[in-house]
């Protein structure tokens, strides 16, 4: 195992080296500037829109509301990144990676809105003739024959980079930290619970994970706000602190274990990408399945995910950590350990079961939301040769073995995997923006 982590490792420098950072980054920025921020601009006819203030599209190709395709991709995203991910970059890169965070979440909001509007524009179907969109399809609709093979190795990378594998295992972590249970235990129920909502199909998923979503959110903000307010006077100074280790690491934690800028800029990238997905191409696979015949209306939804995920749930996992724990608890615990240790230092065993309660949530919402992604794959590659039965044995197998696996070896695989899959989503949403700069202007003639 030793020897296949240190390879693992190995790749995710290479995957994830600067040049992949940089053009998350660049790429993010110049659609920003295309669209001149428009998710910024239009963030509350976003939330008009999945709030239902606007006409609802009955005839609307397409199979859930704006807010159950919303709650699909939260599913996959809100989770085990906003508790243990937050800490794993804390932990990884120092405070200053949470600035990072926050500058790729708020550039991420303008690639989600290219890359969802995109999914809904070149949306295609599965086997069974059923609306499906996603990075495969927009390339199979959008682009020549001769870069087809590009939709191939999305579907391909996003198999490995959509598996719930971190979810599943911090929740075991969690429960064998907290309640003395076995992974073993952890790993059983959960591989039951995807195999049996899996056979419900994707409304099955879309109905679990919009009543998950919402509870699990609030829930976990609700604590970490009480924790915040029993911590006032720390908050502004703990802000300070994240931004001066952005930008000179070295003066925190005595360089937090030899951090550079770059090496800081790299974490809090990687982990943003990890929490929100922006740019990895899983979102427009969700919100392709919208009841919708405007795609800029699904993708000004999807641009509020970032801001969500990122601006307000990771957020307050890192004031809560940085508040709670001194640098030497910080730089010895990892993932949802060092969460777990913040919480119960400030509402004790109370604050450690009800965060138990929220990591449980959060874990089967994730892996239902991977296993739409991952299916959605799945089909893509097999087209009906490999039956739905053994998509869901293989799912299953995998949350099986995420409980019982190093975090270590987990998160690598996962690592490569996004990256992977984020190279020809990213390069398409940008080959292809112009066509939803078109479209952006056709909605609003018709709209305002």
């Amino acid at each position: 195992m030793e020897a296949l982590n240190s390879f693992l490792v190995q790749v995710v420098d290479v995957v994830w080296g600067l040049p992949l950072v940089v053009f998350l980054l660049l790429s993010g920025i110049f659609l920003c500037l295309r669209s001149m921020a428009l998710p910024f601009r239009g963030f509350f006819h976003a939330w008009a829109l999945v709030l239902g203030f606007h006409k609802k599209e009955e005839n609307a190709p397409g199979q859930i509301s704006h807010f159950a395709a919303l709650c699909n991709a939260l599913a996959a995203t809100v989770g085990f990144g906003n508790i243990s991910g937050v800490a794993v970059a804390i932990t990884t890169g120092g405070p200053g990676a949470v600035f990072w965070m926050w500058v790729s979440a708020l550039i991420g909001m303008n690639t989600k809105f290219f890359e969802c509007t995109l999914a809904v524009m070149y949306r295609g179907k599965n086997y069974l003739g059923e609306v499906e969109g996603g990075p495969m399809y927009v390339i199979k609709n959008a682009l020549p024959k001769q870069f087809h093979f590009l939709a191939v190795i999305f579907a391909v990378c996003a198999m490995l980079g959509t598996l719930s594998l971190f979810n599943v295992n911090q929740l075991a972590q969690f429960n064998e930290a907290q309640f003395s249970l076995s992974p073993y235990v952890t790993a059983v129920f959960c591989t039951l619970f995807v195999a049996v909502v899996l056979f419900g199909g994707l409304k099955g998923i879309a109905q679990t994970t919009s009543a998950l979503v919402p509870t699990m959110c609030l829930l976990y903000v609700g604590l970490a706000l009480v924790i915040l307010a029993m911590n006032m006077d720390k908050i502004l100074p703990t802000f300070g602190l994240i931004f001066q280790a952005a930008f000179n690491p070295q003066s925190v934690w005595g360089g937090v274990l030899g951090a550079t800028f770059a090496s800081v800029m790299r974490t809090g990238v990687q982990r943003a990408a990890f929490s929100n997905e922006a740019g990895m191409g899983t979102a427009p696979m969700a919100h392709a399945n919208a009841k919708t015949s405007e795609a800029v209306r699904e993708g000004l939804v999807a641009s509020i995910g970032p801001f969500l995920d990122t601006i307000v749930v990771c957020t307050m996992t890192a004031l809560v950590i940085l508040i709670s724990c001194d640098s030497a608890e910080i730089l010895s615990n990892k993932g949802i350990d060092l969460t777990r240790l913040a919480f119960s230092k400030n509402l004790g065993v109370i604050g450690s079961t009800l965060l138990g309660v929220v990591a449980f949530l959060f874990s089967l919402s994730t892996m239902l939301g991977m296993a739409n992604y991952n299916k959605k794959c799945w089909d893509f590659l097999f087209r009906g040769k490999l039956k739905t039965k053994a998509f869901i044995l293989f799912y299953s197998a995998t949350v099986f073995m995420g409980a019982v696996s190093s975090v270590d070896i987990v998160l690598n695989l996962l690592d490569i995997g996004f990256a992977l899959m984020c190279i020809p989503n990213l390069i398409v949403t940008v080959a292809l923006s112009g066509k939803v700069m078109k479209e952006l202007k056709i909605y609003y003639a018709k709209s305002f």
